[in-house]
């Protein structure tokens, strides 16, 4: 915990903040030392504070909090530089929601692989009007995702990923191999 830190100094001890002719008593020296010694953390933590509001830089216990905000809940398995990025990625992450773009790279962040998507097409369009539709007719979704040990990706987070990312008619099967 910050606020347990023995023996950190208060960068301006408040015994310089009186007037010289208490500066030079040893009683209230002594006296406002001890505010020092409680305060230092408490103004330690409010001189980085900027720090605890950037995902890479924030404590760890502060990360979850912070994954709060954004509306999203990190696994605890997870490795402390996925949890940083899939924090600081969230933002950008649901303003590409329910576009391929934005399942690739939500899944890339999850699972630290490279990632293929492949869709029906249904969405595509043709230069030629009247011309025949582009895509196939029944809509479906493959995801690859290549990543050097297949066992440290989380299926079930994947696969809900996928299902919240696609249309609800629209069938998706999730292979994970190596590159």
């Amino acid at each position: 915990m910050r606020g347990m830190v023995a023996g950190m100094a208060n960068a301006s001890p408040f015994i310089r903040m009186l007037p010289a002719v208490y500066q030079e008593d040893e009683f209230a020296d002594r006296f406002v030392g001890g505010f020092d010694d409680v305060l230092a953390p408490v103004l330690s933590t409010l001189d980085c504070l900027v720090d605890y509001f950037d995902p890479y830089l924030a404590p760890e216990d502060f990360l979850e909090w912070i994954a709060g905000w954004v509306g999203i809940s990190l696994e605890e398995g997870w490795p402390i530089e996925r949890r940083r990025a899939v924090v600081a990625t969230a933002v950008e992450m649901y303003r590409m929601r329910g576009t391929v773009a934005g399942l690739r790279a939500n899944l890339q962040v999850l699972t630290g692989g490279r990632v293929e998507v492949a869709d029906s097409g249904g969405v595509a369009w043709s230069k030629n009007p009247g011309g025949e539709m582009p895509g196939e007719a029944s809509p479906r979704l493959a995801v690859r995702i290549r990543v050097h040990d297949p066992a440290t990706v989380p299926m079930d987070l994947v696969d809900s990923a996928v299902a919240a990312a696609k249309p609800a008619h629209v069938a998706h099967r999730v292979e994970v191999d190596r590159p």
